[in-house]
């Protein structure tokens, strides 16, 4: 019988303090919608409160009680994490947000190529213990939306050091925001495009949509329906062109680990979770993780994924001992998949000092037995602020439900990834397959950290979803080649990864594209290895006969990855810019001297990104 705050058994006792970041208000506050004052009304706006204090001030009033996040991995003194927000209002209201607004009224105004009207909120904040402050910004143009105009801004004592944008706002021009359309017209639009039922589409209004395109006024529409043979949930964000009624892109809402291809559970055996204890029993709710909890789908199918599967049912027991380590016991899967989210949970803490996935010390709900014979598992976040982890059961004949901790770890990245860079997914160039392979990278790395002797650290993604893989070389992807599964690539293209070929099952979709970014994690971690039990040669693993590349380690490359993630990329970012931002990571971290650098760099071009 396990008791209530039993906890996991390989769970790192020692807990860090939160990551609070008390913002300093001042009486005025810079204008952060609709029209933008003129740059000395902005400059006023912000605040001599905020801006006269030296950075270093501020960054010490926000500072904590904190272990080095650094610890193990050489960092440089002062590279790590010192304070970061909670809430994109807690990000927009603090003193570093007003700081960066003011120099989007001088020294950064014509690197963003901000126009009159284009106004700007901050989304995070995160501070080094050196005073370096990362500034993520929102951008809207006459108080509109602009999609892919994010960006980041990096500062230190209030003077600009670097900004981080992709490629679409390189330009002064902006549309007409007169609708030659009615948003009607472009609800059909975007349902006509949907390849399925379509059960309702949502204006959400007009935005300036700049991925992949010049600024274009377009409708947003929110539509919800069945996929054509495919159970997982219908929900696509598409954004209709207002004057010419084309559809611009139609986002996929719903991140899979990868079609087809942890109590007494079906893959770890027993394990110690964290429970809630109410009156009469016990509930799979983890109080020491922001009241994560674990939910029982019964099996329905998506017509209800929009609303978070309203219709589960939390899992409960009388005495505390879930599961039968078998798929006879419905909580037996909801014991791997609670566990899963508990590890990944604690890898984020005290590795990164990440308090839960929005950093906010909330957890997130967690849907067991999706769909019927369903073989994926999938991260669901809407704009209703609906968000989730929901696993499928399986096909009960090649495979398990879809609840081990690396897929566990991936998935909950991916929401890590919508809270900090948002990553666009499908039909939009190199990003998709960025997305996933960070997604990769973490689960990985979660999976490491677990140390379970049920499933010992490996560079495989899934392995033990198969039920039956006696050798262990069978996976979901190979992230030293997943190219050996016929579609993936391992080696980027001159011409970079084509949007109109990154569609679901396309090409270039996201999951074999992740190819990419998954050879470079693995070469600059273990170098030119080929693992135990796989017959490939040296020369298979890179793309330019580089059989030489040695590793500096997961741990390092892992923080490079998350420093990255979270203070470098932004939504549409590309596989070089992928390779110039990690390497600012690395040098920030180890230095532009450093080994770590050097083999990344080495890492990247073995991948053909240079």
């Amino acid at each position: 019988m396990q008791l209530k705050t039993a906890l996991l058994s390989t769970a790192v006792l020692a807990a860090l303090a939160g990551l609070s970041f008390h913002a300093a208000h001042t009486d005025t506050q810079a204008t952060h919608a609709g029209t933008a004052p003129r740059p000395d009304a902005v400059r006023s706006a912000a605040g001599l409160t905020a801006s006269a204090m030296p950075a270093a001030s501020q960054t010490a009033r926000a500072r904590h009680t904190l272990s080095n996040l650094s610890a193990g991995t050489g960092a440089r003194p002062g590279s790590e994490l010192a304070a970061a927000s909670e809430s994109p209002a807690q990000a927009d209201s603090s003193p570093a947000a007003n700081r960066v607004r003011d120099l989007l009224n001088g020294a950064a105004a014509e690197e963003v190529h901000r126009v009159a009207a284009d106004a700007f909120a901050a989304r995070d904040v995160m501070i080094d213990r050196d005073g370096t402050e990362h500034v993520r910004m929102e951008r809207s143009y006459q108080g509109l939306p602009v999609v892919g105009g994010d960006f980041v801004v990096h500062s230190q004592n209030g003077e600009l050091k670097s900004i981080s944008q992709g490629d679409n706002m390189r330009t002064f021009g902006r549309p007409d925001i007169q609708p030659r359309i009615s948003a009607a017209q472009a609800g059909k639009q975007a349902a006509s495009a949907f390849d399925g039922t379509v059960n309702s589409v949502d204006n959400a209004g007009l935005v300036v949509y700049a991925q992949g395109t010049e600024p274009t006024l377009a409708y947003q529409m929110e539509l919800r329906g069945d996929r054509r043979n495919d159970q997982a949930p219908g929900r696509f964000t598409s954004y209709v062109d207002a004057h010419t009624g084309s559809v611009l892109h139609s986002e996929d809402r719903v991140q899979t680990a990868a079609a087809a291809g942890t109590g007494k559970s079906i893959i770890y055996g027993d394990v110690g979770i964290v429970t809630d204890s109410v009156s009469g029993g016990f509930r799979l709710i983890d109080p020491n993780r922001g009241n994560g909890a674990t939910y029982d789908a019964n099996n329905e199918s998506d017509k209800n994924y929009g609303s978070g599967y309203p219709n589960a049912t939390l899992f409960t027991d009388a005495d505390n001992l879930w599961g039968n380590n078998a798929a006879s016991d419905r909580a037996s899967a909801a014991t791997d998949a609670h566990y899963g989210v508990a590890v990944t949970w604690d890898y984020y803490k005290n590795v990164h000092g990440r308090n839960g996935i929005f950093n906010d010390g909330n957890g997130v709900r967690s849907v067991v037995h999706v769909g019927t014979n369903y073989v994926n598992a999938f991260w669901y976040n809407d704009n209703a602020n609906i968000k989730y982890m929901a696993y499928g059961d399986g096909d009960g004949t090649t495979y398990n439900p879809l609840v081990a901790i690396d897929v566990a770890g991936h998935e909950m990245t991916h929401g890590i990834t919508s809270a900090t860079a948002k990553l666009g997914y499908y039909s939009i160039k190199d990003t998709g397959g960025i997305n996933e392979g960070i997604s990769d990278i973490f689960g990985t790395l979660v999976e490491f950290y677990a140390n379970n002797a049920s499933d010992p650290g490996d560079y495989l993604i899934g392995e033990k979803v198969y039920k039956s893989n006696p050798s262990g070389t069978a996976a979901l992807r190979v992230m030293f080649k997943q190219d050996a599964d016929g579609k993936s690539k391992v080696c980027y293209p001159s011409t970079g990864f084509t949007a109109f070929q990154t569609y679901k099952g396309g090409t270039y979709d996201p999951h074999n594209t992740s190819g990419v970014l998954n050879r470079v994690f693995y070469l600059a971690s273990e170098g030119a290895v080929v693992p135990a039990g796989f017959g490939y040669t040296k020369a298979q693993l890179v793309c330019n006969n580089d059989t030489g590349i040695v590793g500096v380690g997961r741990d390092k490359i892992g923080a490079i990855m998350y420093r990255a993630l979270t203070r470098y990329f932004v939504s549409s970012t590309t596989y070089p810019q992928a390779r110039t931002w990690t390497l600012q990571a690395a040098s920030d971290l180890y230095g532009a001297n450093s080994p770590e650098y050097a083999t990344l760099a080495r890492a990247w071009s073995a991948a053909k990104v240079n």
